[in-house]
Order: structure tokens, then C-alpha cells, then sequence
């Protein structure tokens, strides 16, 4: 049984249930290898289980862990849910962030009355928090990958190009590397669309003189990276210069911050006390990071709600910005792993305000 099943049973207890159900796709994958698009993980004290359909057998038998019994199940496997189960009664956890309200019912009108359905909430995600060695390997090498791909964008001409062209090169670029895609809808805003944080790349050139907030990342092997420059496409002007400054220094503290022990809320507020110090605290309106692994979002969060301590081993962005309305934005984002005296940088490319023509 593999040391990720073992501490999901070891926990069943203190959520109150003899087995889970995990059907969360992304929690299926942590716990199995599976990558597909339909199947379902039943953990049971005696006999780990997993289900999927006919389409996926194949991939199955390669990608599930051993410790597993593979079981074909029809397409909708809430069907064969009932036939996997021990005897006898039990409570049985679900998932309740990863089930609807339907499949919920639906569940329900399968199972015999000796099994109680109990909603269970984040335990799966709960160890995701903590990465092992291999997990940062494998981020790591996103991370690697994204980087090399936009070190060459650096080379290239910015004005001129749209913002949809340049997102396109960066894209394709990640892809040559071995990318299996981009951790999200690659974001490049230049001048005023650059003050939107989550901007859409435009069919709109950018000008010389803009500054243009470029976030990327890389999916390999199923896991994320993330990271944010803002550049400027030829000489900016002083206040654009001052701005970037005051968001380095914001970042730079943000980063000097995170270590096992500090609190998501303690580390949001180190970068933007530098912010606000400077008059433009309404103008960093969103938290200053997020855990990254087999999502791109995901917990611990480092904002002004987040309850979050941060252990060693979590992977967190740190992404202070300001954000200037119907003028520009510069977001700085560098991805870091969390260690007990402090953390390391995953993110290689220069922090420094880079001039590309």
C-alpha cells in the first residue's frame, strides 16, 4: 500500500468514517497515477480499489499504482460503487468540495441502507499541501521549462507585436520544450490592460514606451508551474520606473518572509505594508499567493484571510502588484518552495526591469 493511501486510511478515523470514496479527479491522480477523465478511488482498509470504464483499461493498468485493485466498471461508476463495498455496515466519506448535489442523490439510491454517505471536506488536499521530493522535482521542471521558453521571447521585439502574437510564441514555445500545455490562459497586457490583473491577450499592438505584465507557466508530467515579469517595451516613463521598483521591493520582502511557520496572513502582510507605506495599497487588491502542484491553484494561500500556516515543503507563489487604472500594471511573481529557515527559488528569470525592444 503506498505511503500516500496509508495516511489518507490513517486519517478516516478522526473524520469519522470506516472508508472514502475519492472521485475529485485531481485527488484520484495524487492518490493513483491515474490521468484520465473517468474514474474513481475506494479506500477501504483491507483492499485499496479503482474504477474506471472500458476506454481507460489500458491506461489504467500502466499509470495505477500497484497497491491498487483495478476494477472495470460501467461508464457512470457510481454504479459499481455498490458491488466494490465490504460487507457489513459502514459509514462511507465522500468528498463533499468534489460531489454534487445530484450524483450525491444519485449515490444515495444505489447504496443499501447499511452504509451511511459522510460528507468528508479537504483530507486529500490536506496532504497535497506538502509536496515530497519528487513532486519538486517535477515542478522544478515546469518551471525550468516556462523559463527557457520566455528567455527566448526576451530576444525578440515586443512593439509592434500583439498581445494575442506574443502569448502564441510564448505558448508554442513551452510546447517545443515538452510542455503538455500552459498552466492557465497564458496572460500578456500591455499599458492600460495591463491595470487588469486577470487581462486577456488583445489583437492590440503593443506601443513603445509600455509596460506589458506577462504571467505564464508550464504543465509537465501533471504538475504546474506559475510565474509574472512585467516588461517594458522600450524606455518607460519615471513613474511606470518608480512603480516597478516599489513592487520589486514588495516582492523581495514577500519572498524574504516565507519560511515553515509563518502565517498566509503574515506573509501577505510583509509585502504589502511596502505598498501601502507608498500610498497605493488599494491598487493591490488580490492575495500575494498560492500553493501550486498538481493544480495551479490550490491551498496554502498567503492573503489578508488566510488562515494558513505555512509548513515546509509547500510550493507558494509570491506575486505583489500595482495596478494603475486606464494606465498600466506591473505584477512581479517568482514560484518558491517552503523550507524550515526560510525558502528556495524556483523561478530563474531576472527580477530586474528589462528593456526589450
Amino acid at each position: 500500500m503506498s505511503a500516500r493511501v496509508g495516511a489518507v486510511l490513517d486519517r478516516l478515523p478522526e473524520s469519522g468514517v470506516d472508508a472514502m470514496l475519492v472521485t475529485g479527479l485531481v485527488n484520484v491522480r495524487y492518490l493513483t497515477g491515474y490521468s484520465g477523465s473517468n474514474g474513481v478511488a475506494l479506500l477501504t482498509p483491507d483492499s485499496p480499489k479503482f474504477l474506471t470504464d472500458f476506454r481507460y483499461i489500458e491506461q489504467a493498468a500502466e499509470e495505477v499504482d500497484s497497491s491498487f485493485e483495478r476494477r472495470p466498471a460501467a461508464l457512470d461508476l457510481l454504479d459499481a460503487v455498490r458491488e466494490t463495498l465490504p460487507e457489513g455496515g459502514m459509514r462511507l466519506g465522500f468528498e463533499d468540495a468534489h460531489m454534487s448535489v445530484w450524483d450525491h442523490r444519485r449515490l444515495r439510491d444505489r447504496l443499501p441502507e447499511r452504509v451511511e454517505l459522510v460528507a468528508v471536506h479537504g483530507l486529500v488536499e490536506q496532504l497535497r499541501r506538502v509536496k515530497d521530493a519528487n513532486e519538486i522535482a517535477r515542478i522544478k521542471a515546469a518551471t525550468e521549462l516556462a523559463d527557457e521558453a520566455f528567455e527566448t521571447l526576451l530576444g525578440e521585439r515586443l512593439a509592434g507585436s500583439t498581445e494575442r502574437e506574443v502569448a502564441v510564441r510564448l505558448d508554442h514555445g513551452m510546447r517545443e520544450r515538452g510542455a503538455v500545455g500552459s498552466s492557465f490562459p497564458t496572460i500578456v497586457a500591455a499599458g492600460p490592460n495591463g491595470a487588469r490583473p486577470h487581462a486577456r491577450p488583445r489583437d492590440v499592438e503593443i506601443r513603445p514606451g509600455d509596460l506589458v505584465v506577462i504571467d505564464w507557466g508550464a504543465e509537465l508530467d501533471g504538475y504546474f508551474s506559475d510565474c509574472t515579469r512585467t516588461l517594458a517595451a522600450g524606455a518607460p516613463a519615471e513613474e511606470m520606473r518608480e512603480i516597478y521598483e516599489l513592487v520589486l521591493e514588495a516582492q523581495l520582502t514577500g519572498v524574504r518572509a516565507v519560511k515553515a511557520g509563518a502565517g498566509g496572513r503574515e506573509v501577505d502582510a510583509s509585502a504589502r505594508a511596502v505598498i501601502e507605506a507608498a500610498g497605493h495599497g488599494v491598487r493591490f487588491g488580490h492575495g500575494l499567493g498560492h500553493g501550486v502542484g498538481l493544480e495551479v491553484h490550490e491551498p496554502p494561500r498567503l492573503s489578508q484571510s488566510s488562515e494558513d500556516v505555512l509548513v515546509s515543503g509547500n510550493v507558494v507563489t509570491v506575486e505583489p502588484g500595482v495596478y494603475v487604472p486606464a494606465s498600466f500594471g506591473v505584477r512581479i511573481e517568482d514560484l518558491v518552495v517552503v523550507t524550515e529557515g526560510g525558502c528556495e527559488i524556483l523561478t530563474s528569470v531576472s527580477k530586474a526591469l528589462t528593456v526589450v525592444g
